[in-house]
C-alpha cells in the first residue's frame, strides 16, 4: 500500500528501474485505477500523460496498492 501523495513519486521510480514491464494502481478496496504499460524507451513526454492522470487518481484516493509487472 502507498500513501496518494507519494504514488506518483513511486511510479516514476519504478519506471526508471527499467524491468517493469506494466504497472497497475489500485484503490484500498481493490478497484482498478489505472494501468500503465512501459515499454523500453517509454520515459518523458510519452509518459507524463499518465503522470498527470495519476496526480488526479491520487487526490481522490487515500491509499493504492500498485501491482509491478517485470519483465524476466
Amino acid at each position: 500500500m502507498v500513501d496518494s501523495d507519494r504514488l506518483i513519486e513511486t511510479v516514476k521510480e519504478l519506471i526508471h528501474e527499467g524491468n517493469v514491464r506494466r504497472i497497475i494502481v489500485k484503490d484500498e478496496n481493490g478497484k482498478l485505477l489505472m494501468e500503465i504499460p512501459v515499454t523500453i524507451g517509454v520515459i518523458g513526454a510519452l509518459i507524463a500523460p499518465w503522470l498527470a492522470a495519476l496526480g488526479a487518481i491520487a487526490a481522490l484516493a487515500t491509499r493504492c496498492t500498485i501491482i509491478v509487472e517485470r519483465r524476466e
